[in-house]
Formats: C-alpha cells, structure tokens, sequence
C-alpha cells in the first residue's frame, strides 16, 4: 500500500441528511440508500497526506487487491468521523459543574473570575492543552470556540491547535461592558487585537478566526459597529455570540437596546448575520427572528446539556426547522455538563421528547459529523469519508461496559445500535481519534486482535 494506512471495523458515514422512516430499518445498507453508508466489515484508507483514499467493505477492497492484513483492525469497534462542536468555551473547563445559579449570576459568580486567569499567557497555554486533550478524548475533531478578553488566550488556543493539525475556528471575546473593569476592552483596542489575531492566524493550516462579541449585553453599539465592519472586511470570517438564551437575560437586552426590534435585531442592525454566524442557544426566538435567520442564513447553536443545567429552557427545534433555520448541535462547556458530543445527543433526544419531537440516531450521527460540518461551510474538508476529504475519524467500542455490551448483544438493526450508542455513550466509547491520519488521544487499550 506504500504510505497508504489501511483502518479495519465497522464503518459509518454519511453522504446527506438521512430521513428515516422505518426505525428498524436493515442493518446493511448501500451508498446512497437514504445518505448514509455503512459496512459491518469495512476499510478506511488514508494517505500518508492524512486525506482519504477510499471507504469500502473489505470484501470490495480486497477484491481490487489490498492486503487486509496490514490493515489495523478493530473487531466489534465503529469507524465514523471525527465529531464537530459548534459552540464551546476553552477557558470555562475549570468551572464546568459549578453550582446553583442560572445564566446571569453563573458568568458573574464562576466565569468571570475563571476567565480572567487567561492574561497569563503561560495559564492559558497549558489550558489550551487540556481543553484539545479533553475533546479528543472525547471524539471532537472540530470545534467552533470562545476564548477570552484577553488576545493572549487566543494566541495560545492557535497555537496549541496548529501544534496538533486540528481544524478549529476561535476567536478573541469582544466586551467593554457589564463585566470587571480588568476584564474589559474598548471598542479600539478590540479592533488592534482582533486584525492583529486575524491577520496571523486566519487561514494559517486548518485554523479559521471568528468574530466574538459575547453577547448583546457586554458590547456597546460601539463595538458590535466595528465587528460587524470586520467582518465585512476580511473574507471568510465567522461570528459567534450568544442570543435569547434566558429570560432575564432577553429583558436586559431590551433595556439596553431600546430601539431595537427584538434581540436579534440587535445584532442585525450592525450586519452580524450572514451564513458564517453562529447563534448559541435562541431559545426564545419569536416568529420575525426565526424568519430572519433563515434569510440571512445564520445559524442556532442548540445547546441541550448547557440548557438544562443552567435552567434556561426547551429549545423548539422544529419550529427553527419549519420556518427554515439551520440548526447545529452544540455542548456550550463549561455551561454544558459534557464534553461529549454522544451524552449531547442523549439530552438533545430528551429535550426534543419532552416536545413530542422526534430524533431518529440515523439523523442524530449525522448531525455532530457531516451535518455540524455543513453548518460550518466544512463540509468540503471534513464530515465524511468521501475520496479526497481530510482524514479526521474516530475509532467508537460499542461495548465499552458491561451495560453497553448487553445492549448491544439485543439489537438487531443498525438503528438500534447506534441508538444506544448515543443514549449510554460517553467518551469512553472513544477507543482512538485520528487528526489527518495522525493518532491523537484515546482513553482505551482496543480488545481483540489489534492487526
């Protein structure tokens, strides 16, 4: 195979959106049947470039003379690719899991305090560290993410990031209000640092940078002007902030912005919406704001483990989808309680329920991989096992504990294994994670014949 790497299991991927009808659908079934391809005994071939070569059953390949034997095999593991967050603080680690207040008194009592840390350039680089570590850990390949105030917290995160070959979109917390005053910018100095951060790190690799005001009521109209004139600036830039994720929160805004519409309108008269923003939460979204979404195309970071445990509320995601909101799924860490993208998908399952919505796994797997990857504008790079794409994929144990392995001996169809993967799963399902070919972390040692 010269430097062609040969990775043998189960495989998973999709090529579209799936739309299931039957929930005990077959176990195998072929590409393009309903957007997804699956093989209970495939190969993944990836070059020595880190991009992918073919995924195919083995059966297929061997045909066409590949050696099976000098494929690593996973006997009884899932390959899929790598899993992609939308929404994600590095410097709140430290405070996930804080107690007993909801969003307000939360950032003022444990995020604040926490984030001020990161003026240190050496914190923050070891922060950095542990942040990448814990997602691929966990499986997360790619991450949309917050830094802090402080540009040395972004350097730091590029930094570590480029180290590793990820993929990632970040960018500097834009705030020169209702915060500490050592915690603030200006709507000046926001602008230096934020084309300072750019012009280093902004397609530099795998590395894309993000406009980042943190929300509405910590930017004066001073300083969303000058991110909304960024953006228009420099092309290919993201935005990411929050919107209408409490009540509190939302009444806050309105006092603040008296002239505006609603809370979105905050963000639209400074021209922050186009299809590379990046909403987290929009719980309480009226009907002119899903409408206008779906014109400018910005999307809704749903953030179901953040959103239960602060106590923010039900995110109503088929009333984004019906009026024509893309929707992309999200931990929002250190509010959210998970670094996992598969306890994710649990809560997101369960939120959904409690509405009388439904989330088939079909749907749900291809939600944290090729679709998360699509919201991004990614999906050309990653998200899929398609010819050519970089080759960021994960290695899943399907029996990582006595539980899983009895549910897994009960299922009959690939829907029912991948549903309960994603409603027992954690990241101890995460046997290996792979960057461009390139192995990064895992928890486990792989059971079975490891060649």
């Amino acid at each position: 195979m010269n430097d062609v790497k040969g990775y043998r299991g189960q495989l998973l991927h999709f090529t579209g959106e799936p739309k299931p009808t039957d929930k005990r659908s077959p176990t195998n079934k072929k590409d393009g049947d309903d957007h997804y391809v699956y093989h209970e005994d495939g190969v993944l071939l990836v070059s020595g470039s880190g991009h992918v070569v073919a995924a195919d059953s083995a059966e297929a390949l061997a045909a066409e003379g590949l050696d099976l034997t000098r494929c690593e095999h996973f006997p009884g593991h899932l390959i899929m690719p790598g899993m992609v967050d939308t929404h994600i603080h590095y410097p709140q680690t430290g405070v996930i899991a804080s107690y007993g207040e909801q969003l307000i008194d939360w950032l003022n009592q444990y995020t604040f305090p926490e984030e001020q840390r990161f003026a240190d350039l050496e914190f923050a680089a070891s922060q950095a560290e542990q942040f990448l570590n814990l997602l691929m850990d966990h499986g997360t390949t790619t991450a949309m993410v917050y830094t802090t105030v402080h540009p040395q917290s972004t350097e730091a995160f590029f930094s570590a990031a480029q180290q590793r070959g990820a993929r990632m979109i970040a960018g500097k917390v834009m705030m020169d209000r209702n915060a500490p005053p050592a915690f603030l910018d200006t709507p000046k100095s926001s602008e230096l640092d934020c084309r300072q951060l750019i012009e280093r790190w902004h397609g530099t690799d795998r590395l894309h940078y993000a406009l980042t005001p943190r929300f509405a009521p910590t930017s004066t109209a001073e300083q969303l002007a000058v991110a909304g004139t960024l953006l228009r600036e420099y092309e290919g830039l993201y935005l990411q902030t929050h919107i209408s994720e409490n009540k509190a929160e939302m009444a806050w805004v309105a006092e603040l912005f008296p002239d505006a519409r609603d809370y979105l309108d905050v963000y639209d008269r400074y021209g922050l919406l186009n299809e590379r923003s990046v909403l987290g939460h929009g719980i309480y979204l009226n009907d002119r704001e899903r409408q206008r979404l779906a014109e400018t195309g910005a999307r809704v970071a749903f953030c179901p483990t953040s959103n239960l445990f602060l106590g923010s509320g039900l995110l109503d995601r088929r009333a984004l989808a019906d009026a024509g909101v893309d929707v992309c799924l999200a931990t929002d860490v250190g509010g959210g309680t998970s670094f996992s993208m598969l306890r994710t998908l649990s809560e997101a399952y369960k939120v959904m329920q409690l509405q009388h919505q439904s989330l088939h796994p079909l749907e749900a797997l291809y939600w944290v991989t090729l679709g998360n990857a699509r919201s991004l504008g990614l999906d050309h790079r990653i998200g899929n096992f398609a010819k050519g794409k970089e080759a960021d994929f994960i290695v899943l144990d399907l029996n990582a504990d006595a539980l899983q392995g009895y549910r897994q001996s009960r299922a009959v169809t690939l829907s029912e294994k991948l549903f309960a993967l994603m409603t027992l799963g954690d990241r101890h399902n995460v046997v290996q994670t792979y960057l461009m070919g390139h192995r990064q972390a895992g928890y486990q040692t792989v059971k079975g014949d490891a060649r």
